[in-house]
């Protein structure tokens, strides 16, 4: 099949398909014949479209940051960059919620066995900081933050939220320190931690979780 007869449902389906089984079971249980069977199509189709198990795996991986940077990229930009920052956060956690099982092999928390990723392949997603790193230089440029490097601030808050919701996921967070919570005080404390006076930095909290979707 050339790639102008390719079916892109078919092609998303067995890339959601292949992530939950190595989540839910294993890389024993990424098998042609399991793909197959969980999408309803024949045994070659991923070779069809992947060319084979390797490239399967990359296929997750770069779906899973592409679905996550269409979602930072969706949060609008306002007149409150404080508040853009916090939504993007909002939008880091929801995404990750809807496709926890791309999320997992994103970051390595679905075991792989042999299917192994490059250092490349580790890197790939770091484009979708760029919103994130841009959100925070306005802030920075509003005088709501101290002066510093935006994408090591970025970093910071990356590795912040991402500690958060893979905690959150693999159902560490429970009450009265259950995830909203803990994600109300860890984003209000980045902000803070980044130069934001703690009142504006609970109303800009407070704002990106009013328009939250």
């Amino acid at each position: 099949m050339s790639p102008r007869q390719a079916d892109p449902e078919v092609s998303a389906n067995l890339i959601l398909a292949a992530a939950r089984l190595l989540n839910e079971e294993g890389p024993s249980a990424l098998s042609t014949r399991r793909l197959a069977a969980a999408v309803g199509t024949s045994t070659t189709a991923v070779y069809t479209y992947f060319g084979g198990m390797d490239d399967l795996v990359r296929a997750m991986v770069h779906e899973g940051f592409r679905r996550l940077n269409d979602r930072m990229t969706a949060v609008p930009q306002t007149d409150d960059p404080v508040a853009d920052v916090a939504a993007l956060g909002y939008a880091y956690r929801a995404n990750a919620i809807e496709h926890q099982y791309l999320y997992s092999v994103m970051f390595g928390g679905a075991s792989l066995g042999g299917f192994a990723l490059s250092d490349d392949e580790r890197q790939h997603g770091r484009y979708t900081l760029e919103t994130l790193v841009g959100a925070v230089d306005r802030c920075m440029m509003a005088g709501r933050f101290r002066a510093d490097d935006p994408a090591r601030v970025a970093h910071q808050m990356w590795i912040g939220v991402h500690g958060l919701v893979t905690l959150e996921l693999g159902g560490y967070l429970i009450e009265p320190y259950d995830a909203d919570a803990c994600f109300q005080t860890v984003v209000c404390g980045m902000l803070m931690g980044a130069g934001d006076d703690s009142a504006k930095a609970a109303a800009s909290l407070e704002a990106a979780g009013a328009r939250r979707g």
